[in-house]
């Protein structure tokens, strides 16, 4: 993994000076330990790439709320969830989710909560009974922590929720139970729920993203090399929104890699303009091949674990282009 090459001293340094108090299996939100990110601790969500770091700004009064992807991913683990005070696991994210992905939105105040994730087997298990149990129990948690956070910390701001892979899993759940026909519904500035499919007709009320600048409303997308459907995708039946990242609509109007503002990779402090274009085909978003040096992406047509990066400073821009609607239509 990329980041793990680019971020290996820091990442040593994390596990050897890693403590934690609790040993309860069960997270306490009321401690920064059980959070990846907090505006309350210092944390790799903070990290602006050195390109971006005479332009950023803090502080815009609003959230972000996201939920991490993945990380419980060791095949030799035969458990269905992940130990919440497993310190080799908490680096693995903050060093590759909350750094890479979660930064995007570090313009906010980020909120990102450690959960008890599902294994990765979850998505391709035979065993549906205990894979549903796994998954339940991974959003019980993300529950937890977002009515903790509302209670606690959010003190009325408005609200962005991000998440990628098995946590738009979650947040498709999270929005469906906090927000759709509720009184919060109106604090949502956007949510981007990206690297999962999206049933339309899995909301009733809250609606996806249409142009640029709408709020109160979802975008997400799943990414594949141009002329790759797979199976499961193809299983779908057209049943899924999609939203192109480069234009943010949902129509299938092909977008130029010159609109890509910039992507960060698996060096962090590099900025790669104009890597990837992109076009809705169906369910999915289809991409040339990206070109950047010594791309990982070469052998791949699955584009899924760069999703965010492949777009990141687009979705940085569109944050704040969204913000400024929204701020300005309250």
């Amino acid at each position: 993994m990329g980041w793990l090459v680019s971020c290996a001293p820091a990442y040593k340094q994390y596990i050897s000076n890693y403590r934690f108090e609790h040993t309860s299996a069960v997270p306490d939100y009321t401690q920064l330990q059980y959070w990846a990110a907090n505006p309350g601790k210092h944390n790799t969500s903070d990290s602006v790439p050195l390109p971006l770091r005479s332009t950023s700004s803090r502080d815009s009064g609003i959230d972000v709320f996201f939920l991490h992807p993945t990380t419980f991913t060791d095949a030799s683990n035969g458990g269905w969830n992940a130990d919440i005070n497993d310190p080799v696991l908490n680096a693995r994210t903050d060093y590759s989710t909350i750094l890479y992905q979660a930064s995007v939105f570090n313009e906010c105040h980020v909120f990102a909560p450690r959960y008890r994730q599902a294994h990765i087997r979850v998505y391709y298990s035979s065993d549906t009974a205990d894979a549903r149990a796994a998954l339940d129990l991974a959003y019980d948690d993300l529950r937890t922590a977002f009515q903790y956070y509302l209670d606690h910390e959010n003190h009325g701001r408005p609200i962005i929720i991000a998440s990628h892979s098995q946590g738009s899993t979650h947040a498709q759940r999270l929005l469906k139970e906090f927000f759709e026909n509720k009184p919060l519904q109106s604090k949502l500035v956007v949510a981007y729920v990206v690297g999962m499919v999206i049933p339309k007709n899995y909301f009733t009320t809250l609606p996806a993203c249409q142009d640029s600048s709408q709020t109160g409303c979802f975008v997400g997308w799943r990414s594949f090399r141009e002329g790759y459907e797979p199976e499961f995708v193809i299983r779908e039946n057209g049943n899924s929104f999609v939203t192109n990242p480069l234009t943010w609509t949902t129509t299938d109007e092909y977008a130029p890699a010159s609109l890509n503002q910039g992507a960060i990779l698996s060096k962090f402090n590099v900025m790669r303009e104009h890597v990837a274009d992109a076009q809705i085909h169906g369910d999915v978003l289809w991409l040339h091949k990206p070109h950047f040096p010594g791309s990982f992406f070469y052998k791949s047509r699955n584009y899924h674990i760069g999703d965010i990066n492949l777009f990141y400073m687009s979705i940085r821009q569109n944050v704040q282009t969204r913000i400024r609607s929204f701020w300005k239509s309250h």
